[in-house]
């Protein structure tokens, strides 16, 4: 590789699903990877086996490829620095250990549990019990298979310096450091050793990653120190809040969203409500950077050209679901009939709905600036594809109404119908409300109870293309079971 070439990873733990701060990281990482005609990699990091999640890794792929984010290295990919998934590279990770082991940067130790709780309850960290022993001596216990780790030698007096891209130089005292576990005692490495290993190996150049990661940079910094190794540029991205400012989004507190709910902070369920991706990627491209205070439209193509990390804020983002919306309408009124055709009828579909082509066709454009989400539509439309609509005859009647008098609006309005002999929306519209005025009767009041026969609902697309869309056949027979319904109500 070029010595100028830049390479990022998108390094995720499969131990959840993918949410806006991983997949803003990833988005991130991509950008600038394309901007500079550069190289992502996906790295699956698992060594955390208490906390892994079967499926999530599968799960993950496919949200990134739905997004439109994808690596040039990694999982389905391939390439040079495979394999791509840390349970399968542990022969590294016990290589560079022992490295440091043979240059008095790392030592075993063999504090069991019981020890170590003692210590955490009188101390901030490890105490450094096993740091002073005899190497020879603490190498034959390993090999007797004594119980043991391996923890990294950490600096006792002076100052470790770290420059962040975009945070500038973070400075900690190195007193304030414990000596932290680089092997577990399973063998695993922990992610402090096997990350930077990793970052080393595949030649990473930029390490663009969460804020959440900013307290360990002292220690990854020293493991790259200490290995003679050349340090990356470190960029951590600002924390992001949840909306109305209560603390930052959390995958473990928001793990379960109602079907119910409009929003979640995972890019599976936003999927599955119905919002687009290149929606999903404008409001996220937001979060934390800018091009300037008069440009927020954008699309994936257009980020790949103007990002710069050096327009990033290192100030707490907000998770704002206005906004996602906001870009999700946009999206919806800019598509074709046949795009949005596409989009909406698999929610048609999965409502148990078989939609007609043509119909839906005429239906998109009186809900286009209707609908936020794709889902949405079922709500607007779903009617329109039911063979039968389910109605309670009390709803059919107004509050200002009677049965009698909902019963004559329906007989006219159904005989009226029938009688056009040019059944289009002008010609429906003009003929009730000629029949109001013959009634004595507001359009209004004519027209509610002639809605929820149709539709079963009370709020529905405009009402009088709805009944051309439908048709003759079908209106005159749904206000029919109307009639019926409510010449059955007292029986």
């Amino acid at each position: 590789m070029s010595p100028n070439k830049i390479q990022v990873r998108f390094a995720p733990s499969p131990t959840g699903y993918l949410h806006i701060g991983g997949a803003r990281t990833a988005l991130y990482n991509y950008l600038y990877a394309r901007k500079h005609n550069g190289k992502m990699i996906l790295r699956i990091e698992d060594t955390d086996r208490n906390r892994f999640v079967e499926d999530s890794t599968e799960k993950l792929i496919h949200d990134l490829k739905w997004l439109g984010i994808t690596w040039d290295e990694g999982p389905e990919v391939g390439g040079k620095n495979e394999p791509y998934v840390q349970s399968e590279r542990l022969q590294y990770y016990q290589k560079y250990a022992t490295n440091l082991l043979n240059n008095d940067k790392a030592y075993y130790c063999f504090c069991n549990k019981e020890r170590l709780d003692k210590v955490r309850s009188e101390h901030n960290g490890y105490d450094g019990h096993c740091r002073t022993i005899d190497k020879t001596v603490a190498y034959n216990r390993v090999q007797n298979g004594e119980k043991h780790t391996i923890r990294f030698k950490s600096p006792r007096t002076g100052i470790t310096n770290v420059t962040d891209l975009i945070r500038h130089e973070i400075s900690i005292q190195n007193e304030q450091l414990d000596d932290f576990i680089l092997i577990k005692t399973d063998g695993f490495p922990v992610y402090h050793l096997a990350a930077m290993v990793d970052d080393h190996l595949m030649n990473i150049t930029h390490v663009i990653r969460g804020e959440e990661w900013l307290s360990s940079l002292p220690k990854h910094a020293l493991i790259i120190r200490a290995l003679e190794w050349n340090e990356p540029t470190w960029c951590h991205l600002s924390v992001l809040k949840q909306s109305g400012g209560k603390g930052k989004i959390s995958k473990r507190q928001n793990s379960k969203t109602q079907e119910s709910d409009k929003h979640s902070i995972f890019i599976g369920d936003l999927r599955k409500k119905g919002f687009h991706p290149e929606a999903i990627i404008n409001w996220m491209a937001l979060m934390g950077w800018s091009l300037d205070d008069k440009h927020e439209d954008f699309k994936l193509s257009e980020l790949e050209q103007v990002f710069s990390l050096k327009r990033v804020n290192p100030s707490p983002a907000t998770v704002n679901f206005e906004k996602l919306d906001h870009f999700q309408g946009k999206y919806v009124r800019s598509m074709s009939i046949s795009d949005l055709n596409c989009h909406i009828t698999p929610f048609l579909i999965k409502a148990g709905y078989h939609d007609d082509d043509s119909q839906l066709n005429q239906l998109i454009p009186l809900i286009r600036d209707r609908i936020i989400t794709f889902k949405d539509s079922v709500e607007w439309i779903g009617f329109c594809f039911k063979n039968k609509i389910e109605i309670q005859p009390i709803d059919l009647i107004s509050k200002k109404s009677t049965q009698k008098e909902t019963l004559l609006i329906l007989n006219n309005v159904q005989q009226t119908l029938t009688n056009l002999t040019t059944f289009d929306h002008i010609s429906i519209e003009n003929s009730l409300r000629l029949l109001a005025k013959t009634l004595d009767i507001k359009v209004g009041q004519l027209l509610n109870p002639v809605r929820i026969a149709i539709s079963g609902q009370k709020v529905s697309p405009p009402l009088f293309e709805t009944i051309e869309i439908l048709g003759k056949n079908k209106i005159i027979d749904r206000i029919q079971y109307a009639i019926d319904r409510l010449n059955n109500m007292n029986r």
